[in-house]
């Protein structure tokens, strides 16, 4: 290894090295302690519990206030702000600067007290509801003044729809029906003033007759428009009722009508389409919210609450001035509810839902990090290790019900110095659930031009896009994006049947050293009506990532698919039940594509391998293939005889790899499976998915 990959895989050891440390320190007896509590005065010492009973001393009441006290405070020992049970509301995020970093023998630590659960809300609780028929109405006078605006809602920790139509048959499912979606008649054309030639336009489309009706509420309403791999939140500047066209107040990322000629969308906080249990609606103008309750929904005792802050917490470092934040931790600590607004020109993102930031930033960030913290009902992402974070990290924490994805690490571009890089930096034991409410586009964990980044052991499911991006790079230009490792993860239940092309993980670029390695992955749907639910995806330019002992099972196009890319090594996978292909190989190009080796395929449709095998540049070898339809299936039009006539799988086999049980989800081989012969490794699947409570 050379002698940098192994400082920086030090790095990464280093950083798992002191997060291990993180609850000893929590947990020990701590040279200093503060105390924050729901109870506490800011006037007080914070050096107590509790209030004492003379009420002359006691907690802080807020973080904020604790912060400023430890940054004058000597950094000769750790320093523990003990955090008491009970609410305590934001109205801002708490933000922490270089001034206010740990040493190394004296990190500081925000931390709940014993089993406690503090609790940060970014919401404030709306009341005085009186019932007009059906609907019930809250007067926002805030709203009416243009001081506050929201685009979501929870009632009784739920989020609830915004107005929608048409209305989803059924939002959680897999299949959305087309009844569920308004379809366009077809683009507008305009002329391109620079190149004059004619083109679909990105600020307008023509509807369908009777879709569209002048309803008042269509100034605060927002249309999602779905692309192929992405959606668009548009808001209305002018209808022309007489041709039935539609115009935004800002583009969609791609002309109306490119990837399907039905494009569909529909449209959301509408208030004329408040016609279906728990769905709300906001008049901006008139201050009013409208919200028609679910079955059983006393609004007299429910607890509704809507979003006013965007961010909870940023550390805030500076290091293209080479001035960090170091050495803070965060532990047992939960932050819920909070904002991302749909912009007067509207939203659209070209993939990931690159824009949106997280509610939790680290901007310059040194040996930091969050240990068994709940984020919870956001508009953006949950944690962003942000531009210059190093050696951070995230492990035991929950983050379910996001507006966006679930973690960020990295930057779109290259750091324009060695401080600005983001690198080494872990994410492990997490549970990242139930993403893209908003932005349907974002992913579990997105890694961009960032390396020697760790994500293991972690449960990432319930997005609409892909489970995990790496690599932010088109093609073959160098990357700064690589050696990072992603392994034993549970990706499930990934792209619910919305959007099209992505992966349970997805990969762009050249990235030496990168590994995805034991991860189970199943159950990644795409639209019915558009391409790409594949398990393991490597994408433009993907080259030098090795991909080993994963388990892909129940895709809809493919187990694994490669668009383009450069020696890439598959092996020792198993790959089961896609509806279509199990294994596709796009772009032709004059270098080796991939190496697929000892690997298990499993099916039950005849249908092995899918697009472009023409050219014969890639090796396969000591394969087991094995489909149980009985139908018989062939090797990209051959017979198996004349494939390795050809000089490929010359010592795979066509045989049942006598699983244990795979219906069970049992993989392992019986020890008189061929795929043991050709020397396949058994995949230990109680390595993956989180470990510990």
């Amino acid at each position: 290894m050379h002698q940098m990959d192994k400082r920086r895989f030090a790095g990464i050891i280093t950083v798992c090295v002191i997060a291990g440390m993180l609850s000893a320190t929590a947990d020990a007896a701590a040279d200093t302690s503060l105390y924050v509590s729901p109870e506490g005065n800011d006037a007080w010492t914070g050096r107590h519990v509790a209030p004492l009973p003379d009420g002359a001393d006691g907690p802080f009441a807020t973080v904020q206030r604790a912060r400023d006290v430890v940054r004058d405070m000597p950094k000769d020992g750790p320093i523990t702000v003990f955090i008491r049970e009970g609410g305590y509301t934001l109205t801002e995020p708490i933000s922490f600067s270089p001034e206010d970093s740990g040493a190394p023998k004296a990190p500081v630590v925000y931390s709940a007290y014993r089993s406690e659960q503090p609790v940060f809300r970014g919401g404030r609780a709306i009341s005085g509801w009186t019932r007009e028929g059906e609907v019930w109405v809250a007067d926002l006078p805030e709203v009416r003044e243009g001081q506050w605006d929201f685009s979501a809602l929870w009632v009784n920790g739920e989020r609830r729809q915004p107005a929608r139509t048409p209305n989803a048959a059924n939002p959680a499912g897999d299949f959305p029906p087309d009844s569920d979606y308004f379809h366009i008649e077809g683009p507008v054309k305009e002329r391109d003033e620079a190149s004059g030639k004619e083109q679909s336009s990105a600020t307008k489309f023509r509807f369908r007759e009777g879709d569209l009706e002048p309803w008042p509420g269509l100034e605060d309403a927002v249309f999602v428009v779905f692309h192929a791999w992405a959606t668009s939140l548009l808001r209305v500047k002018e209808i022309d009722w007489e041709n039935r066209t539609i115009e935004f107040t800002g583009k969609a990322r791609w002309p109306f009508g490119q990837w399907r000629a039905d494009q569909w969308y529909f449209i959301e906080h509408l208030r004329e389409g408040l016609d279906a249990p728990g769905e709300w609606a906001l008049d901006r103008a008139a201050g009013k919210l409208y919200y028609l309750p679910m079955p059983g929904e006393d609004m007299h005792a429910a607890e509704v609450i809507a979003p006013v802050t965007r961010q909870f917490l940023l550390l805030d470092g500076d290091p293209a001035e080479g001035r960090f934040v170091e050495r803070l931790y965060f532990r047992g600590l939960r932050f819920e509810y909070a904002e991302f607004p749909i912009a007067p020109e509207g939203h659209s993102d070209a993939q990931a839902a690159f824009t949106v930031p997280g509610v939790i930033e680290l901007t310059g960030a040194r040996w930091c990090g969050l240990e068994r913290c709940t984020i919870a009902h956001t508009g953006g992402y949950a944690v962003w290790f942000h531009r210059g974070s190093q050696d951070c990290w995230m492990r035991l924490c929950t983050a379910y019900d996001l507006g966006a994805g679930g973690v960020r690490i990295g930057e779109g571009g290259d750091p324009a110095t060695p401080n600005e890089a983001t690198e080494r930096n872990m994410v492990e034991d997490c549970r990242l659930r139930d993403g893209g409410r908003i932005f349907r586009e974002a992913v579990g964990v997105w890694i961009g031009r960032s390396s020697y980044n760790r994500v293991a052991h972690n449960e990432i499911a319930d997005f609409r896009y892909s489970g995990m991006s790496v690599g932010w790079s088109w093609g073959y230009a160098p990357s700064s994006a690589h050696h990072n490792v992603i392994e034993y993860n549970h990706i499930h239940d990934i792209g619910k049947g919305q959007l099209g092309d992505m992966g349970g993980i997805y990969t762009l670029g050249i990235s030496p050293g990168t590994v995805l390695r034991g991860n189970y992955i199943h159950d990644v749907l795409c639209h019915p009506k558009l391409y790409g639910g594949w398990g393991l995806y490597t994408d433009e330019g993907s080259t030098d990532i090795v991909l080993e002992n994963n388990v892909v099972i129940n895709t809809r196009t493919g187990g694994f698919h490669q668009h383009y890319g450069k020696e890439n090594i598959v092996r020792n996978n198993i790959f089961a039940f896609s509806e279509n292909e199990q294994i596709i190989r796009s772009r032709e190009e004059e270098h080796i594509s991939f190496f697929f080796e000892g690997n298990i395929v499993y099916f039950d449709n005849g249908r092995l391998l899918g697009s472009n095998w023409s050219n014969g540049n890639y090796r396969m070898d000591r394969n087991v293939y094995w489909d149980t339809s009985g139908e018989g299936f062939n090797f990209a039009g051959k017979t198996f005889d004349e494939w390795r006539a050809a000089g490929y799988d010359r010592d795979s086999v066509v045989a049942d790899p006598l699983l244990a049980d795979i219906a069970g989800r049992d993989f392992s081989p019986r020890p008189e499976s061929p795929a043991l012969a050709l020397g396949f490794r058994p995949i230990d699947m109680r390595k993956i998915g989180p470990r510990g409570n």
